[in-house]
């Protein structure tokens, strides 16, 4: 009885559609996780952004205002004094960014990013080799003999189709993914 399909033929017929859900279960964390750690990227850059932005722009102010000492106007005195102000507060803010967080935190927000990235796709590919598998492993029980005769006499199952793209799928696969920013 044991090598003739009447239990490993619905067994198989499990593994296979367990399998499937696993493949659907790894591209709903992907849709749901890749957004929200591109967000956290996002936000973190756009913050070192601007405090790095505005220190470069302070910088650029005073260091492109000349005085001349000889002809010097309390006017110019005034702006040129602004100006750096204008850097020192930049700096400031900075030296608190870099205090808080000693490292850039986009930095190792990226790396975070590029890792889940690569360990979502892995579990994909994972998911989809196990379904590929189980599929294989079911066709063999449903049309190799002894277990395709009791196929035929008890279960009528038939051949599952194989795992594919669709020729969408298959014409964006060839093309590189695009991650944007």
């Amino acid at each position: 009885m044991v090598g003739c399909g009447i239990q490993s033929l619905p067994q198989n017929k499990n593994a296979t559609e367990a399998a499937l859900a696993e493949v659907n279960n790894q591209y709903k964390r992907r849709a749901d996780l890749i957004p929200n750690l591109v967000n956290v990227v996002k936000g973190y850059a756009k913050h070192e952004e601007s405090t790095l932005t505005a220190v470069i722009e302070a910088r650029a102010k005073a260091t492109s205002m000349q005085i001349d000492p000889s002809k010097v106007t309390p006017e110019q005195l005034a702006k040129f004094q602004q100006a750096q102000s204008g850097v020192s507060q930049a700096l400031g803010r900075l030296m608190v960014v870099a205090e808080q967080y000693p490292n850039l935190k986009a930095d190792q927000n990226f790396r975070d990013l590029q890792a889940q990235l690569e360990g979502t796709e892995n579990r994909i590919t994972i998911a989809r080799q196990r379904y590929i598998e189980s599929i294989n492993n079911f066709n063999n029980l449903v049309t190799v003999p002894p277990t395709s005769w009791t196929n035929s006499l008890v279960y009528h199952f038939e051949k599952m189709p194989q795992w594919d793209m669709t020729a969408e799928e298959k014409a964006t696969a060839e093309k590189p993914p695009e991650v944007k920013f």
